[in-house]
This record gives structure tokens, C-alpha cells and sequence, in this order.
């Protein structure tokens, strides 16, 4: 009777603990959200204050309004998102391939071409000969300097390269004896069955495109058409912390330009939901993949 008892208390004490934990990690993953949201619509004298939680204390849509007040955010939109839809779509088309070429037995290089593709995880030649290889590929001030250096990555490779491995074997044998080749066998069986983990890397890429401004900076800083999103954002951001050092203003002395004032906070918040909300968008779509080529994918040889 005990024994039964104690049976019955383990896993009602156990999903009394998961639920508190997982309502403790909602909380803390979704407060940050929250509170930025609700930063970047307070105004951005009264967020000087502090005490903004979750709610807006002086609603305002200023923050926005200085965010898109320039015609260069519009363009450099569409700029992210044709290097984002176009540096996803070749990325899983081409690291796929290779995955699915190191996965086959009889391909007797697939070993050492393995190894030469990881030990590019752990290795780099840093960043000014990775520049002079850019230039020298003429890529500066080019848009294809988005798309070619990302085209293949080894950690994606090894998670493609591993679902792979799940399939069954005797799939791609019974369309071998049906006269089928190897590109077809890929474009037919493969990449169908492959929808969980190329979502997966599909997410993983395109959050690394639309995020990324560093390689603008670089290699495209000197031609406005090339600007990405995140990067105009970034100058925004840092022309607002210059502007706003005038120590009148910020003191309140001159009532008005206070309340137009637009803080470092307060624009910092209202970028923050700009570049997040495409993604946000994405996410739903792609959420019930994501977690199957999590687990499937999360086992490497």
C-alpha cells in the first residue's frame, strides 16, 4: 500500500516541478521581451527616469518615427531580406548536397573530406587574411559578398549529414535498382525527408543573415545600395548617443526638446523590436520542425 502510494506521489511531485520550472523560464525568456517593447513605446525623457516594467508609463511612437524617419531603413530592408531569403535558400541547397555526399558509403574520399570540413570549425586564418581573400575574390562593395562566404558551413553539414544517416538504407537502394542516379535520388527521396532538420539549419541560417552587420561594415560600408537593416540601425543608434549629450536638453532646461528628445534607451529598444519582429514572424512557421531536427539532429559521430 505504501509502495503504491509513494508510486503515485513520484509523478504528481514531478509535473508539480516541471511546471514551475517551466513557468519560471517562460517568465525570465519572456519579461526581456516585454519590458523592451515597453521601453520603446515610453517616452524617451520619462524612460531616463527608470521604472519602466511592462507597461508604458508616457505612450509615444517617437522612437519608431526616428527609426524610419530616413528613406536608407526602407532600402536597406529589402537588402537584408533578399540576402536572407537567397543566402538560406543556396546555403541549404549546397551544405545539403554535401552532407548527403559524405553521408554515402561508397564514396571512398568521404572521410577525408570530412575531416578537412571540420577542422575548418576549429581553425581560421582571422580576420585580415580573410579580407585580402574577399578582395582578392573582388566581393568588396559586391552584394555576393553576403551569399558566397556563408554558402557551406561545417556544423550545419554534420547535423544534415547525421539526419541523413537516419534514413533507411534500402530507400535509396530499391530507387538505384529502379535506373534512378545519385542527383535524383537527392532531389526525389532525400531532400523530401529532410524537411525537419533543413527547417532547423533554415532557421539557424537565416537568423545569422538577418542579424548580421559586421561583414557590411567591412566590405560594403562604402556603398549605401548594399546597407543592410542591421547596420543602418547600428549608425542610428550611434548618432542618437551623440545627439543627445547636449546636457540642457537632458536636464530638462528646454521643455520641449526634452519631450521630442529620443534617448540612446529608448531607441536602442524600439531597433531592438525592428530586427526582431521578421524573425518572430518566421518562427511559428518553422517551430513544429525545429524541435524534431533539434533532437534528431543533436547526435554527431
Amino acid at each position: 500500500m505504501r509502495m503504491r502510494y509513494s508510486h503515485r506521489l513520484e509523478p504528481a511531485s514531478f509535473h508539480t516541478f516541471n511546471a514551475i520550472v517551466m513557468i519560471t523560464l517562460a517568465v525570465v525568456t519572456l519579461y526581456p521581451f516585454l519590458n523592451t517593447l515597453a521601453v520603446s513605446f515610453n517616452a524617451g525623457n520619462d524612460t531616463i527616469r527608470g521604472g519602466i516594467y511592462l507597461w508604458p508609463r508616457e505612450w509615444t511612437v517617437k522612437n519608431y518615427s526616428a527609426v524610419f524617419a530616413t528613406g536608407a531603413v526602407y532600402h536597406a530592408f529589402w537588402v537584408s531580406v533578399a540576402r536572407t531569403v537567397i543566402g538560406t535558400l543556396l546555403s541549404l541547397f549546397l551544405t545539403s548536397i554535401l552532407a548527403y555526399t559524405v553521408s554515402r558509403k561508397e564514396y571512398i574520399f568521404r572521410k577525408p573530406v570530412t575531416v578537412i570540413i571540420v577542422l575548418t570549425m576549429y581553425f581560421n586564418a582571422g580576420l585580415i587574411p580573410y579580407y585580402f581573400l574577399i578582395k582578392d575574390l573582388h566581393l568588396l562593395n559586391h552584394f555576393l559578398v553576403y551569399i558566397i562566404p556563408g554558402l557551406v558551413s561545417a556544423f550545419n553539414m554534420i547535423v544534415i549529414r547525421t539526419y541523413i544517416q537516419t534514413l533507411p538504407e534500402s530507400l535509396i537502394e530499391s530507387a538505384k535498382v529502379d535506373g534512378a542516379g545519385d542527383f535524383r535520388i537527392f532531389l526525389t527521396i532525400v531532400l523530401p525527408l529532410c524537411q525537419p532538420v533543413l527547417a532547423t539549419v533554415a532557421l539557424f541560417v537565416a537568423v545569422g543573415q538577418w542579424n548580421s552587420w559586421f561583414d557590411t561594415f567591412l566590405f560594403a560600408s562604402s556603398k549605401q545600395d548594399l546597407s543592410t537593416l542591421q547596420y543602418e540601425l547600428m549608425k542610428l543608434l550611434s548618432s542618437s548617443m551623440n545627439s543627445n549629450s547636449n546636457p540642457a536638453v537632458a536636464a530638462g532646461a528646454d521643455p520641449e526638446a526634452a519631450r521630442n528628445m529620443v534617448t540612446p534607451a529608448s531607441i536602442r529598444a524600439a531597433i531592438t523590436i525592428v530586427a526582431s519582429v521578421p524573425i518572430l514572424i518566421v518562427y511559428p512557421f518553422l517551430q513544429k520542425y525545429f524541435v524534431v531536427g533539434m533532437q534528431l539532429g543533436s547526435v554527431k559521430e
